[in-house]
């Protein structure tokens, strides 16, 4: 005679969670584990962080499911907090749970909290500062990708996950001119002063994304070297572009951010310092090189491709709209 399961309960977090919503984490989705201290920094440290839209479904006083909603409290750039915004960076329900329809009371759950704080569209899962993925990557979570799918959520773009071995690096001889070339010039390729992170962070924030203009600053402030970073600064004491590595969560093989502006693309400058960086990853023991954010066809993607990264995977950050 088959035993009848105990229920499932939905509630919001409470202290005493974290661990056990780790696990079982890990357990749903062992190729994207995560551990008690990434998911206090990424999710309970956040600064938007609201216990009430982390919702945990419980079995037999076992976590067996979680899925997280966030608005912004705390405006990303300037003053404006998105009010009619709303992110799910993720959600999960353990193998020996699935079946029942609790990953559609989860997502339903979470759609809801938002719904009553005003939100009119949701993305699943780009929530800067913290995401986990850009998206949903649905050759690995097919089932996942049905089930927003069914909720209304589309695509609305397509980054790809890049990689690079760096085992034997050596930097190519025509990078290598190039860079003597430009120093004997008078340009300045390397580790940024103190005083030069000032525009750094400008042109950063400015020209290319808030996000990245606050990585570097939380990076720095959070004790991580300088000589992560390579600037390119002109004779005239210009800086126009950067590239650097272990600026997230101090995971030193990660590349990035990366940028040079537009006036001085196709001059060969981010070749330049895509190559410095990589020689610096490698002089650290790095064995790869690697990122979770390249647009597909952009410009960087091409780079990344002639200097010997591949796309790992793919991700589709999704959106619905809330009547």
């Amino acid at each position: 005679m088959s035993q009848i399961a105990p229920p499932v309960t939905l509630r919001t977090f409470t202290s005493g969670d974290a661990r056990a919503v780790a696990e079982a984490w890990t357990t749903a989705a062992p190729q994207d584990g995560m551990t008690e201290l990434r998911l206090r920094n990424l999710v309970l440290l956040d600064r938007n962080f609201d216990a009430d839209g982390l919702f945990v479904a419980e079995q037999a006083d076992r976590v067996v499911g979680s899925a997280y909603a966030v608005r912004r409290r705390v405006a990303h750039h300037g003053d404006d907090l998105e009010p009619g915004t709303g992110w799910i960076p993720y959600f999960f329900v353990v193998p020996s749970a699935r079946g029942s329809g609790l990953g559609r009371r989860l997502v339903q759950a979470a759609l809801d909290w938002l719904r009553a704080r005003g939100a009119r569209e949701v993305f699943f899962s780009n929530y800067t500062p913290n995401y986990v993925l850009p998206g949903l990557d649905a050759a690995r979570y097919p089932v996942a990708q049905r089930l927003l799918t069914s909720l209304g959520f589309a695509e609305v773009e397509r980054p790809s996950a890049m990689d690079r071995s760096i085992i034997g690096y050596q930097m190519p001889e025509d990078v290598r001119s190039r860079v003597a070339e430009l120093r004997a010039e008078g340009w300045y390729l390397g580790t940024p002063t103190n005083d030069d992170l000032v525009p750094l962070i400008k042109i950063a924030g400015e020209a290319f994304s808030s996000d990245w203009a606050r990585a570097i600053r939380e990076g720095v402030l959070g004790g991580m070297p300088l000589e992560r970073i390579v600037i390119a600064r002109t004779p005239d004491g210009e800086v126009l572009g950067w590239a650097m590595h272990g600026t997230y969560e101090s995971v030193i093989e990660r590349f990035g951010p990366f940028g040079v502006l537009p006036a001085s693309r196709g001059t060969g400058l981010g070749k330049v310092l895509l190559h410095l960086t990589l020689e610096r990853m490698t002089a650290l023991g790095a064995h790869s090189a690697w990122f979770l954010w390249a647009d597909e066809g952009s410009t960087a993607a091409k780079l990344y491709e002639r200097t010997g990264f591949r796309a790992t995977r793919t991700f589709s950050i999704l959106r619905a709209t809330l009547g």
